[in-house]
């Protein structure tokens, strides 16, 4: 049931550029509608949420690009990027943090507060979404559903 591994890495790559665009877009709709800043902390410095985001998505493609190759069902792997992004976004999280503070402790629960409560949290949400998207792409792909054409494409087939 495994896929050509080119495409499952050309889907990983669209699935993960679609994550950042989720996560972009929540983090401005949450911040907006609720009037809070993503990272509250001051001492965080700018760098914490762009690294936490990079770390996850990194991640992610990763994930993705494996898993998607090897045929695993839509929603293990949506599990395994819930997991994953979750752990590499508080791995972000933690090294960033401690970088602009130089307190690993504090860095450490600073990074599990943000990835658990904060706007954090929504990563790892909007990386199972993705992946469970990616993985049923795939699987309809194999299945020889072929993508939509448009309508120039079409050669008076209707």
């Amino acid at each position: 049931m495994a896929t050509n591994s080119t495409s499952s890495w050309a889907v990983a790559g669209f699935a993960a550029a679609l994550h950042v665009a989720l996560i972009v877009a929540a983090f401005g709709f949450v911040s907006l509608l609720a009037d809070a800043e993503p990272v509250p902390d001051p001492e965080a410095g700018r760098l914490v949420a762009p690294l936490t985001v990079a770390a996850s998505v990194l991640a992610l493609l990763i994930l993705l690009g494996r898993g998607l190759g090897r045929g695993l069902r839509p929603w293990s792997l949506a599990g395994l990027a819930l997991l994953a992004t979750w752990a590499a976004g508080v791995v972000g999280a933690t090294v960033s943090y401690a970088a602009a503070t130089g307190t690993i402790l504090a860095s450490l629960l600073f990074a599990l507060s943000f990835m658990t409560v904060g706007f954090g949290a929504i990563i790892p949400v909007t990386g199972a979404l993705v992946a469970l998207l990616a993985a049923v792409t795939v699987r309809a792909q194999q299945g020889g559903v072929e993508r939509p054409k448009w309508p120039w494409e079409r050669d008076g087939e209707e």
